[in-house]
């Protein structure tokens, strides 16, 4: 007996086996296209339910993974339809001094970051899982967003996308088209290079931070770097002003580094301040460096929701 007809006659455990191998990509399909990972989960989860619920309707017509794929399109969209997840430097101009940052916009609508997976998958895709990338998916119409990744980050054919959301090849085509012209015009920040190669610059980076170095942090910015902090709304442009707030704020407290696996195709630090004695996960650091080696965008995360979700200590005990 296969998985698939174990799991029509209700074996729940051969329903898990049989779309356990399409999960994760689901996940990263629903993430592109909602900007954030855990509202990915929850579709993915609302498209395995309706799954179980109708596999006695599955034909076995297509592949299981594209049978999922049409009822994950079906939620997505449907969740699309909300309003869209920006950055901060599309929320608001630059901030020029730095007492003041702004309480917390818990509910603005932040792009995330994609933690976790396999680390080849995400060093193949990390482009199309880049936050800006993912930030100017949001730009799009959902179903020109929905559009584009499918054919341009999943390879579904013209056909087979306009089967899964129902819909005709001319419309897909014509979808596609108006979506790369956006995209194009936004040319959202990426990465240069293999995140493996960045090692170097990250060095320099935690050591600069663990000493409270400005001089030594300025060494590694790019000119026109930009640090962000949702969900605090202020953000810096420019090597002047972010080495201004680390010298008047970053820098009067302690801080260690933990290096992570890579987070949204990007080198990444779990940043533990100082807090009353106790070192205390206070940021995600996620680090976009250029062709020339230098940081040219710090993605910092204060969200205590989202630093409770990464498999870290909430305190690093002092002899690490």
């Amino acid at each position: 007996m296969t998985l698939l007809d174990a799991a029509r006659q209700g074996d729940e455990r051969a329903f898990g086996e049989l779309v356990a191998p399409h999960r994760r990509e689901l996940e990263a399909y629903c993430y592109r296209m909602l900007g954030s990972a855990p509202d990915a989960e929850d579709v993915v989860q609302e498209t395995l339910l309706a799954a179980w619920r109708g596999l006695a309707g599955f034909e076995g017509r297509s592949s299981i993974r594209t049978w999922l794929y049409r009822i994950a399109s079906r939620a997505v969209l449907r969740r699309s339809e909300q309003r869209a997840r920006l950055l901060s430097q599309e929320r608001h101009p630059p901030l020029d001094q730095w007492e003041d940052l702004g309480a917390a916009v818990e509910d603005a609508g932040w792009v995330g970051p994609w933690i976790g997976g396999d680390p080849e998958d995400i060093a193949s895709r990390r482009e199309t899982l880049g936050l800006a990338y993912v930030a100017a998916l949001q730009h799009l119409p959902p179903n020109q967003r929905a559009v584009l990744i499918l054919r341009d980050v999943l390879a579904f054919s013209a056909v087979e996308t306009a089967r899964l959301l129902d819909t005709s090849v001319a419309s897909v085509t014509s979808a596609l088209q108006r979506a790369r012209d956006t995209l194009d015009r936004r040319r959202p920040i990426a990465t240069a290079g293999v995140p493996g190669e960045h090692r170097a610059v990250v060095d320099r980076f935690v050591t600069a931070m663990e000493a409270r170095d400005l001089d030594a942090l300025v060494s590694v910015l790019a000119e026109d770097v930009q640090f962000t902090m949702p969900p605090l709304p202020a953000w810096f442009d420019g090597r002047e002003a972010v080495a201004g707030f680390f010298e008047h704020r970053v820098f009067e407290t302690p801080w260690r580094q933990v290096r992570m696996a890579d987070v949204s195709g990007c080198p990444a630090l779990l940043g533990y301040q100082e807090q009353h004695g106790v070192l205390r996960a206070s940021a995600l650091q996620v680090l976009h460096v250029d062709a020339e080696q230098k940081i040219s965008w710090i993605a910092s995360f204060l969200d205590p929701a989202l630093l409770a979700r990464l498999p870290h200590p909430e305190i690093l005990p002092r002899d690490r």
